[in-house]
């Protein structure tokens, strides 16, 4: 079994990070140096930037602010946000992200998916799914931060993106976002037990034990969170040595 991945995530939107509830993301939370500067200090074994701002604006990722912040990351980088095309991913890798995280740009070009894996490697594409509840046992999949029904199932379409290449699944469930209620553990497990790649639960964390829970009844490979790092005393590195004291594996 890989250890298990705690990942802070930071939303930006226009000046700085934000962290709202349920996709609204109107609390500013600070500036995205200054957090990256802490999460340094804090054991952090991965980090996820999202510009929520880039694809309802329909621009690509700033390259510049990317190469400024990856210059200060001393831990893995996945960034996401406009991402539409192979030179979007190259241009990101180029300027110092580690993995590339596609959404709207994936459901709406698949092969998208296919040439970023073949051109950089599986490891450098991570596909993020953000699905809503439709009734009992069932979910779809939105694009273009949770505004836009596609009419996917997310089961199907990981799936789908595990055969494109995919190297990771992050899933995001939008209506337990900044809830710090619990991850959706149904659909997690939906999902992880469809495919073989790692999926990183996304959505709800507000507790180590949600953490926990992400992993041993959603069948997770890892955990993501935002609420529960910006509002609370709680820390990425007393997570994981929570989880290791739940006999879980991770990397202290």
């Amino acid at each position: 079994m890989l250890k298990v991945r705690v990942m802070p995530t930071l939303l930006f939107k226009d000046v700085g990070l934000v962290k709202g509830r349920q996709f609204v993301s109107d609390r500013r939370v600070g500036g995205a140096l200054q957090a990256i500067r802490v999460y340094n200090m804090r054991e952090v074994d991965e980090l996820v930037f999202l510009d929520i701002t880039a694809t309802p604006d329909g621009r690509r990722p700033d390259f510049a602010q990317i190469d400024e912040l990856a210059d200060e990351c001393f831990m893995p980088l996945a960034v996401g946000g406009g991402v539409t095309s192979l030179d979007d991913i190259r241009d990101l890798l180029w300027v110092g992200a580690d993995k590339v995280v596609v959404n709207s740009g994936a459901i709406a070009n698949p092969d998208l998916i296919r040439e970023g894996a073949e051109h950089f490697g599986s490891q450098c594409i991570v596909v993020a799914i953000d699905v809503k509840p439709t009734g009992p046992g069932r979910w779809e999949v939105f694009s273009h931060c949770g505004q836009k029904p596609t009419g996917l199932d997310p089961v199907a379409w990981a799936r789908q993106a595990e055969a494109l290449g995919a190297g990771e699944i992050m899933l995001t469930a939008i209506d337990r976002d900044g809830m710090m209620e619990g991850y959706d553990l149904a659909v997690t497990r939906a999902v992880s037990d469809a495919v073989g790649i790692p999926v990183i639960a996304s959505g709800g964390a507000g507790t180590y034990q949600h953490m926990a829970e992400a992993v041993t009844e959603g069948h997770a490979a890892a955990v993501a969170a935002a609420s529960m790092f910006h509002f609370t005393e709680q820390t990425p590195k007393a997570a994981k040595q929570y989880l290791r004291d739940a006999g879980l594996r991770v990397r202290l």
